[in-house]
């Protein structure tokens, strides 16, 4: 048992990246160890954190390699008479330069290889050879409960380092990964809706089931829909990849999304034309508002602006089964979203200029909301 606060990837991102930040200025220097169930997002998130430091990124799966690929091989000096050790190329060695050095697959490191390893998490050297100080070190394993090969995390180990148990949490999910990257609607409208199917790993294993729901799945679910035009192909690849039960409940919200959603032909509508092109149901206009911010660029923001405004007057406009909807939650969602990606780009005096974004703000001060 990790007892420890369980905490969602994008705050494993935070809590990192403080520590480099305190790492950098000589306040302390730590290993990290991000501990969750497989498909959560460990890798993504160092992978990240590399990203935004600027650094380079040192990927070592300790499943695959064997003690001497980090002591290093002997090379016998005939003129000293001694044993010299030539350290492997995997490991940071430029102080001008920073490093991620991420230890992959920890705990299921054969248990041979983890003395070896010891030294780079406490003494932060293996060998002779030291990493520099501008090298972050971050580890990354399984639970021997998540149905991955794994092995028992010893004290000796485990009091090397600073332990975060990851979850998966789908509003964490939604912002901090699958918006950003763009990830297909029809997924992130889904998962809006059933957060529940984000991570369904224990439920398979309790089953006896050998296929779970992961972030990482929904992502390859995501690409299988941009890639594979026929359908029953691609239904067969998604129920391989979410299993069966899952696969049919987000395929009947996929196909309903793909007929009723028109994202183009929302953009060269006029106004007056396109409240008749909203979709009928909540699946689909989640699936609407994250398709039109995933769209959104300088030049067509006034327009999306309008689109994602009138989003709230459905009820009024067309009628019972609308108003039954939480449309100004969903239009306060896309407005938050897309906010964002305009502050991100530069495009915040499309807002300014609005007078759609106007009424629209006007209305939830005279509400109390803002």
């Amino acid at each position: 048992m990790v007892n420890t606060t369980p905490i969602p990837t994008g705050q494993a991102f935070d809590v990192l990246l403080a520590g480099w930040q305190a790492q950098v200025a000589g306040q302390m220097t730590g290993s990290w160890m991000l501990h969750g169930r497989p498909g959560i997002g460990k890798t993504e998130v160092v992978q990240a954190l590399a990203t935004r430091i600027g650094a380079r990124l040192f990927d070592l799966r300790l499943t695959t390699i064997e003690p001497q690929d980090l002591r290093g091989l002997p090379y016998f000096d005939h003129e000293a008479k001694r044993t010299v050790w030539y350290r492997p190329e995997d490991l940071p060695d430029d102080p001008a330069q920073p490093s991620v050095l991420f230890l992959d697959e920890l705990t299921a490191a054969a248990p041979m290889l983890q003395p070896t390893v010891y030294g780079l998490l406490q003494e932060r050297r293996v060998g002779r050879h030291a990493l520099p100080n501008s090298c972050f070190v971050v580890a990354a394993g399984n639970g021997t409960e998540d149905g991955a090969v794994a092995y028992e995390m010893g004290t000796a180990l485990s009091d090397r380092l600073i332990h975060l148990n990851l979850v998966a949490e789908a509003n964490d999910w939604l912002a901090q990964y699958a918006q950003p990257q763009g990830l297909h609607p029809a997924v992130l409208a889904f998962i809006r809706t059933r957060p529940d199917l984000l991570e369904t790993t224990q439920t398979a294993l309790r089953r006896g089931e050998v296929i779970a729901c992961t972030p990482r799945s929904w992502a390859r679910v995501s690409a299988i829909l941009g890639a594979v035009p026929d359908r029953r192909l691609r239904d067969i690849m998604i129920a391989g990849t979410l299993g069966e039960a899952a696969a049919a409940e987000f395929l009947l919200v996929a196909n309903d999304i793909a007929a009723t959603v028109q994202v183009d032909e929302m953009l060269s509508a006029g106004r007056g034309d396109r409240m008749a092109l909203y979709p009928a149901s909540m699946h689909g206009l989640t699936a609407l508002v994250y398709a039109l911010v995933s769209r959104a660029d300088g030049g067509n923001l006034p327009i999306l602006i309008d689109i994602m405004a009138d989003l709230r007057h459905l009820g009024r406009e067309r009628g019972e089964v609308f108003s039954r909807l939480p449309l100004g939650e969903l239009t306060t969602h896309g407005f938050e979203m897309l906010i964002r990606k305009a502050l991100d780009n530069g495009w915040q005096q499309g807002f300014l200029t609005s007078a759609s974004y106007a009424e629209y703000s006007a209305e939830r001060k005279r509400a109390g909301l803002e």
